[in-house]
C-alpha cells in the first residue's frame, strides 16, 4: 500500500512541475509586452525599458524560467502582482478559502443530491421516476453553467429581488454561485451512481445475499451500496479538480472574489505573476483533491491493495 502512496505522489510532483513549465512558456511567448500595459500609454520607451530591466524581463527563457523555478519550487516566492503590487502569494491568502469553500460545498451538494437520485433511478429502472430522473439529469448535463448563472440572476436577482447577484457576505451570496457550480455535478453523478448500482445489482453476491433471505434493505445497504458506489467516489474527486479549476467562470459571473476572479484579471492586465500564480495553485489543489480520491479508493478496493501486495510478495521472493 505504501508503495502505492509513494507512487502517486511522485505523479502529483512530476505533473505540478509540468504545469509550471508550461504555463511559464506559453506566458513567455504569447505576443504582447507586459511592461507597456503595466505602464500605461503615457509611459516613454525608456521607462518601459527600465521597468523590463527590473523585473528580469530582458534574460534568455531558459534564464527566467530557472529564475521561476527556483523562486517557486525553493523558495516558494511566487513574485509580486505587477497591477496591484502585492506578491502574490499574499493574495492567495485571502481568496484561496473562498474558492475551496464554493468547490467543497459545491461537491457536497453533487453528492448529497446526485447519488440519492441514481440510486432511485436503478431501484426504478426503465420505470416513469427512472425516464423522468434521466431526463432531467441529461438537462442538467447540457446546461453550461455561464449561461445558467446568467439566468439565475436575472430571476432571483432582477426581477424577484431575493438574493444578491455578485459580491461576498452572508449565506445568501453562495447559494446562486453554488448552484451554478453543482447542476452539471449532480446530473453527472446521478447518472453514474444509476450506471454502478445496475451494474452492482447483477452481481453474483447480490444474488447470494437475496437467496439466503436478507431484508432488501440490508442487501442494498450492506452489500449493494459499498461496492456501487466505489467507481462514485473516484468520479467526485475528478468533479472537486474540475470544480476548482472552473471557478474562473463562475466567479467572474458573479465577481466572487476567489482565486478564478484574480486569475482573470491578472489575463486582463497580462500580469505574468498572478497568471502563473494562479494556473499552479489551481493545479496543485486539482491534484491534491485526485491523490486524495485514489488513496481512498485504493483503501476501499481490495484489488488494489491485493495487487500491490502481490508484487511486493513476488519481489521478495525474488531477493
Amino acid at each position: 500500500m505504501w508503495r502505492y502512496i509513494v507512487q502517486r505522489l511522485l505523479w502529483m510532483i512530476v505533473i505540478v512541475s509540468s504545469v509550471a513549465v508550461i504555463i511559464f512558456t506559453i506566458m513567455f511567448f504569447v505576443p504582447g509586452d507586459p511592461a507597456a500595459i503595466a505602464l500605461g500609454s503615457t509611459a516613454t520607451q525608456a521607462e518601459i525599458d527600465n521597468w523590463r530591466e527590473m523585473n528580469g524581463l530582458n534574460d534568455s527563457y531558459f534564464v527566467q524560467l530557472g529564475r521561476y523555478l527556483s523562486d517557486t519550487f525553493l523558495h516558494l516566492d511566487l513574485g509580486v502582482s505587477y497591477a496591484y503590487k502585492v506578491p502574490v502569494i499574499q493574495e492567495f491568502a485571502k481568496r484561496i478559502p473562498r474558492t475551496l469553500t464554493l468547490g467543497l460545498i459545491t461537491i457536497l451538494v453533487d453528492a448529497l443530491i446526485g447519488i440519492p437520485l441514481g440510486v432511485t433511478a436503478a431501484m426504478h429502472q426503465n420505470r416513469f421516476l427512472d425516464r423522468v430522473l434521466m431526463v432531467v439529469a441529461m438537462i442538467g448535463v447540457s446546461l453550461p453553467d455561464f449561461w445558467l448563472a446568467l439566468m439565475l440572476i436575472i430571476l432571483f436577482s432582477l426581477k424577484l429581488g431575493w438574493l444578491p447577484a455578485m459580491g461576498i457576505g452572508g449565506v445568501q451570496y453562495w447559494i446562486m454561485p453554488v448552484i451554478s457550480a453543482a447542476v452539471a455535478g449532480i446530473a453527472m453523478n446521478a447518472r453514474q451512481t444509476r450506471s454502478a448500482v445496475l451494474e452492482t445489482k447483477r452481481a453474483d453476491f447480490i444474488t447470494t445475499a437475496r437467496a439466503k433471505g436478507l431484508r432488501e434493505a440490508i442487501v442494498i445497504y450492506k452489500h449493494l451500496m459499498p461496492n456501487a458506489l466505489i467507481p462514485v467516489i473516484n468520479n467526485l474527486g475528478t468533479q472537486f479538480a474540475v470544480v476548482i479549476a472552473g471557478t474562473v467562470v463562475i466567479e467572474s459571473v458573479f465577481s466572487f472574489p476567489g482565486v478564478g476572479l484574480y486569475l482573470l484579471s491578472g489575463i486582463s492586465a497580462r500580469d505574468y505573476p498572478v497568471i502563473r500564480g494562479c494556473v499552479l495553485i489551481l493545479a496543485v489543489f486539482a491534484s491534491l483533491a485526485v491523490l486524495i480520491v485514489d488513496l481512498i479508493y485504493a483503501f476501499i478496493d481490495p484489488r488494489i491493495k491485493a495487487q500491490y501486495a502481490n508484487t511486493a510478495a513476488k519481489k521478495g521472493r525474488v531477493k
